[in-house]
């Protein structure tokens, strides 16, 4: 099982929403955990396009990961810098 951190805003938040029941931090949690779930996507999607184990793989991650990250088509390279 793998161990995910978050910010020690966010923790505190958690524990007063669970253990207290107070509801005005569920906005707060809520883009908390977003932001953590984008950033666990774009880490994955990076890991995939640097170990995947065909090309196809690696390029199709990469387009994906750059995709999440909003990076225009105009600034992505279409074959690689070392291979012009």
């Amino acid at each position: 099982m793998k161990n995910v951190q978050i910010p020690y805003e966010l923790f505190v938040d958690l524990v007063l929403y669970h253990l207290n029941d107070e509801d005005d931090f569920v906005e707060e949690i809520h883009q908390g955990l977003e932001k953590k779930l984008d950033a666990l996507l774009n880490r994955q999607l990076y890991s995939q396009y640097k170990t995947a184990p065909t090309e196809e793989q690696r390029e199709k991650a990469r387009q994906e990961y750059l995709d999440r990250r909003g990076v225009p088509q105009s600034f992505r390279w279409t074959a690689p810098p070392w291979e012009r």
